[in-house]
């Protein structure tokens, strides 16, 4: 008799007790697009982390030049982005495009700071006479941050636009999965960012 109920239980558990289908946040599109970029980024970062092998002393002395306070800054800058894109998310799931908006203008702000960052960097390190054809290092450290430097202008471009979207009220709990999408996109933006920052700032 107990075997026949526990039967019955198990094949009478409500629908809304079933565990909901899980699924990645966004699109399939933006998806693929995320997976060629973090590709893309891998090669650079194995190039970078094969030569520092072969030619350990320039890359010990190029690193010397740099900020690690600056780098690490420029981290916590898009950490703290990213915090304001998951709380816009969360936002606009439940269906408040107003706190979404405002919540998105604090992480570009914060994104803001690491382009600053960024571009003091730059700056410093040219008026010192370093290049992009100093040497190896530098040819490997201007690449790889200039086209994550890129990735985060386009990161902001789309933020905007999710901004000024949830300031006209056109996101809804049901349908946000471009506003999702976008937030992913930055979300690796500031994943791809920790990896070169311990990549090329602190590990010897």
């Amino acid at each position: 008799m107990t075997n026949i109920l526990l039967f019955d239980e198990i094949n009478n558990v409500p629908a809304t007790n079933k565990v909901s289908e899980k699924k990645l946040p966004g699109d399939l599109a933006m998806w693929i697009f995320i997976v060629m970029e973090l590709t893309v980024f891998a090669i650079f970062f194995i190039a970078f982390a094969v030569t520092q092998r072969i030619q350990t002393e320039m890359f010990i002395e190029g690193r010397a030049t740099l900020s690690a306070s600056t780098g690490l800054f420029c981290t916590l800058a898009l950490i703290i982005s990213s915090y304001f894109v998951a709380l816009a998310v969360e936002a606009v799931r439940k269906g408040n495009n107003v706190a979404a908006s405002r919540r998105l203008m604090l992480a570009m702000f914060s994104a803001t700071v690491y382009l600053a960052l960024k571009l003091n960097e730059y700056t410093t390190l040219l008026e010192l006479g370093y290049d992009i054809s100093t040497n190896t290092f530098y040819t490997l450290y201007f690449f790889i941050t200039g086209f994550h430097f890129m990735h985060v202008l386009l990161g902001m471009i789309i933020l905007a636009y999710m901004g000024l979207k949830a300031r006209k009220e056109s996101y809804i709990p049901t349908d946000c999965n471009g506003f999702e999408a976008g937030a992913s996109y930055w979300h690796m933006v500031d994943l791809v960012w920790i990896i070169v920052f311990f990549l090329i700032y602190i590990i010897h």
